[in-house]
């Protein structure tokens, strides 16, 4: 008992929702679509198809806000540091994606995220608020207790669906993510973001603003095969969204076919058994029954009964609604009549038919129907003729739609980490294979999620890896959030969501060296059985402040000048720094010289220490693109910062001081 008086505006408003829903947003009323409803004034202002929301200009401001974070590397944490090229983040993500921009612009090939979906119980990273300068931005995002880890304060806040701006919240956050996510994918890259039904209409929304509703691909369900019953029916399924960067690429996704081990072992005991086809038939079609499989397997339902082997009838008639195919006569192989020709035309042009009869080689089947070289015919004329294939020519179907895979990621995690449940509903491996699968991906191309949780994507890129002797890359972003002080994950020594995650990683790659020592067979070398590990950071320069308020604030800032290093930083942070500043990669070779170190063979040279002549003399010799020095390594010797200078211009190479 709350012990207010009742409250009268409230009562009306809940009254009038649930009279005039329409003319509610968010909870709130909207003046403009309820005098519309009402028939007064009706004129919307800025009419046009537009998804917009509370906040959405302020969202582009954090959006175009430059960083200067950097990524520090934590070799400790690591695993085959200096081999790896795999790639595991600790930080705020929207600052992450932008630090990666210039260097991975253009770069990534395939994104999959799994974002929180917004369900009223969830908390994520909201709000960037909009009203505080960059500094002020920047560190909030920082926030971190006594020990250096991310705050649930300062980073988490639930978002409530009794928010008065619950979805918008949402997509203020999630717009500028995505946003600078496409600009990290190749001009042939794909995104894959799974979501459930409480956003799904504003992701699809959001995303063909983004990325063109021209170059969406598909809304795939996922069934999950547990049934959630908190709305009076059994929910049992989730989304993937799909978009390419540009769909004018010739492109296609697949998927491996499902179960064959069981369907080949089922067949080998029916073909020794000496089965007759008929039943052999029927035993085929009762395993399909059972386990459910996808319609791509279902359609191989006959066999053949010289060698047992599985085929099924694929459709020959023109398979383009608003065209039409050749018409021809086909000859039925016994009565010598013409078939049914489909009523848009045949497939193919008839040479090609041609090619694939054989009227010497007719052979008939248990149910009185024939196959005439590569083509099936019914008992009479009738039935259209159907092309003949076999299961075992078949390596890939077109990715489906709907796909089904139980909803076991927990037990996953359970298993890697000895029976202990660390992470609640992390997704299964099962369907990020698929996915990761289902777009063709070379050796060394990226997958990128931002959204990293327990790590999931990193386990099935291993997985796959080994399955398939590709060797993809993986970036994983995960923030360094508390785990809760009461769960198991806590008790164990993970005080971060992050520390999970990178365990995990650890355990699969240990698994893996255990399973296939000496057995995996690369084409480029062995699978990479590794991840770098780097931690979102204060810039290790120091930063100019635009527009000092007084000349003794001017003056105070230049003395901090006199030395550009923030704090005590290592030379090698200073060098991932640098180079990544520079547009270079995470993964671009160091190599330290004498006096120097040289970035990507000769891509670009740093000057981190006291140095002399012959160390710009011995850099000239490597012809790099670009030298970087800091200025306190010339010790006050402007002469020999001029003759460095002199040297390198003459050289051809770009040089430059901080």
């Amino acid at each position: 008992m709350e012990g207010k008086s009742l409250d009268t505006v409230a009562t009306l408003k809940e009254k009038l929702s649930a009279l005039i829903p329409e003319a509610f947003t968010e909870g709130k009323i909207d003046w403009e679509k309820l005098k519309a409803v009402l028939g007064e004034d009706i004129n919307f202002s800025n009419e046009r198809y537009v998804l917009n929301w509370a906040g959405k200009s302020d969202a582009f401001k954090v959006m175009q806000a430059p960083t200067t974070k950097t990524l520090v590397p934590a070799k400790d944490e690591s695993v085959n540091f200096d081999e790896t090229e795999n790639i595991f983040i600790e930080g705020e993500n929207l600052e992450v994606l932008k630090t990666l921009q210039k260097s991975y612009f253009g770069k990534i090939k395939m994104i999959y995220i799994d974002p929180p979906y917004n369900t009223g119980n969830d908390s994520f990273i909201y709000p960037d608020k909009f009203s505080e300068t960059k500094e002020e931005y920047q560190k909030r995002v920082g926030d971190k207790d006594e020990e250096g880890y991310m705050t649930k304060d300062g980073m988490f806040h639930k978002n409530s669906k009794e928010n008065g701006q619950y979805h918008s919240n949402w997509l203020n956050m999630m717009y500028p993510r995505l946003f600078m996510a496409k600009n990290l994918l190749t001009e042939d890259g794909v995104i894959f973001v799974s979501i459930d039904d409480n956003e799904v209409h504003n992701l699809r929304l959001v995303m063909n603003e983004i990325f063109g509703e021209e170059n969406f691909v598909e809304c795939i369900t996922w069934n999950k095969r547990v049934p959630k019953n908190d709305k009076g029916i059994g929910n049992i399924h989730e989304y993937v969204l799909v978009y390419l960067k540009n769909a004018q690429i010739d492109y296609k996704f697949t998927m491996p076919k499902e179960g064959l081990d069981e369907i080949n072992t089922l067949v080998s005991k029916l073909k020794k058994k000496s089965t007759p086809i008929k039943d052999a038939e029927s035993e085929l079609r009762k395993l399909y029954k059972k386990k459910g499989y996808d319609r791509g397997i279902t359609l191989y339902n006959s066999i053949n009964k010289n060698d047992y082997r599985i085929w099924g009838k694929i459709n020959v008639s023109w398979p383009n609604g608003d065209t039409f195919g050749p018409t021809y006569d086909v000859l039925h192989p016994i009565s010598k009549k013409p078939v049914k020709v489909p009523d848009r035309g045949w497939r193919w042009k008839e040479e090609t038919f041609a090619d694939l009869l054989d009227y010497d080689n007719v052979i008939e089947l248990h149910d009185g129907s024939f196959m005439c070289g590569k083509i099936w015919f019914d008992k009479g004329e009738n039935t259209q003729p159907s092309l003949i294939k076999f299961l075992d020519e078949v390596d890939n179907l077109l990715l489906r739609s709907i796909l089904s895979f139980k909803s076991d990621g927990g037990i996953e995690v359970e298993n890697i980490f000895d029976g202990k449940s660390y992470f609640s509903y992390p997704k299964p491996t099962s369907i990020i294979k698929t996915l990761v699968h289902s777009y063709k991906l070379n050796d060394n191309d990226i997958v990128l999620d931002f959204f990293s949780g327990s790590g999931t994507l990193g386990h099935a890129v291993l997985e796959l890896n080994k399955e398939d002797s590709i060797n993809r890359k993986f970036i994983c972003v995960q923030l360094p959030e508390h785990s809760d002080k009461k769960s198991e994950a806590y008790k164990a020594g993970f005080q971060t969501i992050a520390d999970i995650s990178k365990e995990r990683i650890r355990r699969v790659i240990q698994k893996i060296r255990e399973e296939q020592e000496g057995k995996l067979d690369f084409s480029e070398g062995k699978q990479d059985l590794g991840f770098k590990v780097f931690k979102l950071s204060e810039s290790n320069f120091k930063q100019w402040q635009p527009k000092p308020k007084s000349a003794e604030e001017l003056a105070e800032q230049m003395k901090l000048f006199v030395n550009p290093i923030n704090g005590e930083p290592t030379n090698e942070s200073m060098a991932f720094e640098l180079l990544l500043k520079s547009g270079l990669n995470l993964n671009s070779p160091i190599a330290e010289k004498e006096g120097f170190y040289l970035i990507n063979e000769n891509e670009l040279a740093l000057v981190l220490e006291e140095t002399n002549e012959s160390v710009f003399s011995a850099i000239a010799t490597h012809s790099p693109k670009r030298v970087i020095a800091l200025d306190t390594a010339f010790k006050d010797n402007d002469q020999l910062k001029t003759n460095a200078a002199l040297q390198l211009k003459d050289a051809g190479i770009d040089f430059k001081t901080i």
